[in-house]
């Protein structure tokens, strides 16, 4: 929770000022009953027409100025509150896009949508609860106790033994739902994470026919929601009719015991309808306080596990100060290097060890879970590795700004992802300020150019989110087109040409090969037509090397890399 303070730093004032006011707008409510047994003993007992009026005219005058302080510090409240939720949230989402993908792979998609929206919703609510309530509900039950004590003593031990009643019965209540809140919120990350999967996943759950299925599964989740905050609810709703009805029963007593006490002469009629009204400030007030402390209790919740995500580590910055990347005759080296998820209990890299130069073209091949695109996040320095060195330009990956690193390379995942805006804001993603000839000339050697100079508003063409108005093939063939914008040093493809044809892969090949001849391409497929002239093919089985050479050195010496090819040339051959 400290660590969420600071972003209060900018509105000192507010917090000042705004529960100043709300003390402002207490004390004037408190001095409304003792106007109106002045009213009821003076001007009402003697008949006194024009003091009823002025003090009426009083009464409407504190009321005006207890709605100005209110008002004012209701605007004190929200521009804190409001800032504060801003700045929080602009801090968070710069926090999370500065994660390594260790730290984002611990804490999961879903559960850092959730804390950015819905957490920090809860926290900027407890703030605007905290100036406009924290003050005035603890002033106005001493405030009232001490006003109802000066006016009879002895009456104000029936509201002294009521107050200490609700106050255990709140305290009860506030033991039992913190918990469960507690466990609501954690249930809610749950209906995140389903929301999201089902959204991404929409295709595939219809080509399945699961719609039912998931509506099942999202149903339970939002019902053991519901349960929760149902349970909440019931234990909490016993407070309010609980507390009226001590209230009410105190105010029952008072008007006995205070009868007695105004047939004795100790009491006046208008000093009983104070007190009473003070009764009623008091008990009201506590209810008060004990919904400010579910909220508070949510808010601390809330922000504690914002800290979480505060806590995770940044991506290092690499040493100080950072290395360059040296000009030097190998452009990526693997110095027998393993590699082990934070989550796993097995290496999913082991012992790997190669070196490939300048202009030089890297194949990785092998069966699913063998480690090619784990080996291939690795370059950028996406993960770190466990053991061994990875050097880019003769430089540990380590000791370079990862910034710097990631402006060298270009990267196409195995998902094509296409950002919402125009085919240009796409393309200029490497490059900021790329020309449309740097960017027409990328297109063409990504064979993407026949199909975007075809559209009717070229590069001007629309992006829908997802590039969902693009087929599998374009978007893969877009996602590469962007990655050679700039013509970076590495360039990236982690198995980004399935959805090509055979036609099209060939031609993507020869074009890399003349337009990026400076560049070194690494090239993850399951074709092994598409690795047959790389410089060096590595081949993964199950982490490890099982073989690494040319093409034709593989076919003759590696049994994983032949088996893959003759398996590939019969079914070639049989279609």
């Amino acid at each position: 929770m400290k660590r969420l303070l600071i972003y209060l730093k900018n509105y000192r004032k507010e917090l000042i000022l705004g529960p100043f006011f709300k003390l402002l707008e207490a004390v004037f409510e408190l001095i409304v009953p003792v106007v109106m047994a002045k009213i009821i003993d003076r001007g009402i007992a003697f008949h006194d027409r024009g003091y009823i009026i002025r003090m009426s005219f009083l009464i409407a005058g504190l009321g005006a100025c207890g709605l100005g302080f209110a008002l004012t510090c209701q605007y004190l409240a929200a521009k804190c509150a409001y800032g504060f939720g801003t700045e929080l949230r602009r801090d968070l989402y710069k926090h999370i896009n500065s994660l390594s993908f260790s730290s984002i792979d611990k804490a999961g998609a879903s559960t850092l949508v959730n804390r950015l929206t819905n957490d920090t919703n809860v926290v900027q609510n407890g703030v605007n609860m905290f100036i406009r309530l924290a003050v005035r509900a603890p002033f106005l039950v001493i405030g009232a106790a001490v006003m109802a004590i000066m006016i009879d003593a002895k009456l104000s031990l029936v509201m002294l033994a009521a107050a200490p009643l609700i106050s255990f019965v709140i305290f009860i209540i506030m033991r039992k739902t913190v918990p469960m809140y507690k466990k609501a919120q954690q249930k809610l990350d749950r209906a995140a994470l389903l929301t999201r999967e089902n959204i991404e996943g929409t295709r595939v759950i219809r080509a399945f026919s699961r719609q039912k299925e998931e509506v099942e599964r999202f149903d339970k989740a939002v019902d053991e929601i519901a349960e929760s905050s149902e349970a909440v609810g019931r234990i909490s709703a016993v407070l309010n009719p609980f507390a009226f009805m001590v209230m009410d029963l105190g105010i029952v007593a008072i008007l006995w015991f205070g009868g007695v006490r105004i047939d004795s002469g100790r009491l006046t009629q208008g000093e009983l309808t104070a007190f009473t009204n003070y009764m009623t400030q008091i008990l009201l007030a506590l209810v008060v306080l004990a919904n400010l402390i579910v909220t508070f209790t949510k808010a601390f919740a809330s922000a504690n596990r914002i800290s979480e995500i505060f806590a995770l580590q940044p991506e290092e910055d690499g040493g100080d100060p950072p290395k360059k990347m040296q000009s030097g005759s190998s452009m990526i080296e693997f110095r027998n290097v393993s590699f082990s998820y934070e989550t796993a209990g097995d290496m999913s890299l082991r012992g790997i060890s190669f070196s490939i130069r300048r202009g030089q073209m890297l194949g990785m091949i092998g069966g699913t879970g063998s480690g090619k695109s784990t080996l291939a996040r690795l370059i950028p320095c996406f993960y770190k590795a466990t053991e061994g060195k990875v050097l880019v330009g003769g430089t540990d990956v380590n000791e370079l700004d990862p910034d710097e690193l990631r402006r060298s390379i270009g990267i196409v995942p195995q998902k094509s992802v296409l950002f919402s805006g125009t085919l240009r804001e796409n393309m200029q993603w490497r490059k900021p300020q790329a020309s449309d000839d740097e960017i027409i000339s990328a297109l063409r050697t990504a064979q993407a150019w026949e199909f975007v100079s075809k559209l009717p508003d070229g590069l001007d063409t629309r992006v829908s989110q997802g590039g969902k108005n693009f087929s599998g093939g374009q978007k893969q063939r877009l996602s590469i087109a962007r990655a050679l914008v700039g013509s970076p040093d590495i360039v990236i493809l982690d198995d980004s040409t399935s959805a090509l044809d055979y036609a099209t892969d060939l031609a993507l090949r020869h074009a890399l090969r003349e337009d990026m001849a400076g560049t070194t391409i690494v090239m993850i497929s399951q074709r092994t037509t598409s690795l047959k002239e790389s410089d060096l093919i590595i081949v993964l089985d199950d982490g490890e090397a099982a073989g690494i050479g040319t093409h034709e050195e593989l076919v003759r010496t590696c049994e994983v890399y032949s088996e893959i090819y003759r398996s590939q040339m019969n079914e070639k051959e049989e279609a």
